[in-house]
């Protein structure tokens, strides 16, 4: 059975090769909070990361939400949002959305890497407010735009580290 990484942001899983010959490697990224779980996916080649959803709710009461996001996109990764403190340290934060990885492993059986998310919500919150949106329309979408900026600096990371492999 497939575990969460221990390690913040690696990159163990290898993207397949389409009929093509290009690298497919579609990724779908989780910024899970208390009361809701923003959905992000990646474009087939893995290298841009969109907002997709907000899930309200618990994943751990209900993840057949979930299910059905990874049924219709067909992730062969789920990277997840680990919210760890300035100092770069794991705190209770951190330690619930690691429990939280390991039971939607059990459930979906799909890797899972974890990637620092400082910031992000509140970068979200800024991009989205520059782009005139009021604070109603932010509170539905913020956690989605978090979640597609963490996806997209570990598609960033991992694309750098790949062309670097390469040379």
């Amino acid at each position: 059975m497939p575990r969460a990484s221990s390690r913040p942001c690696a990159s163990r899983v290898r993207p397949s090769e389409s009929k093509r010959g290009w690298s497919v490697l579609r990724v779908l990224g989780l910024d899970i909070g208390e009361r809701r779980v923003g959905v992000a996916v990646s474009d087939p080649s893995g290298a841009v990361a969109t907002p997709l959803k907000v899930l309200t709710g618990s994943l751990s009461a209900d993840i057949s939400p979930l299910r059905r996001i990874v049924e219709d996109y067909e992730p062969e990764l789920l990277v997840i949002g680990l919210p760890v403190s300035l100092d770069g340290t794991e705190g209770p934060q951190a330690q619930r959305v690691r429990a939280e990885a390991d039971r939607i492993v059990a459930l979906l059986g799909l890797p899972v890497e974890f990637q620092d998310e400082r910031f992000s919500s509140r970068e979200a919150e800024r991009v989205m407010a520059e782009s005139g949106m009021n604070e109603r329309q932010r509170r539905g979408s913020v956690d989605m735009v978090a979640a597609s900026f963490l996806l997209q600096t570990y598609l960033d990371s991992t694309r750098s580290s790949r062309e670097k492999d390469r040379t």
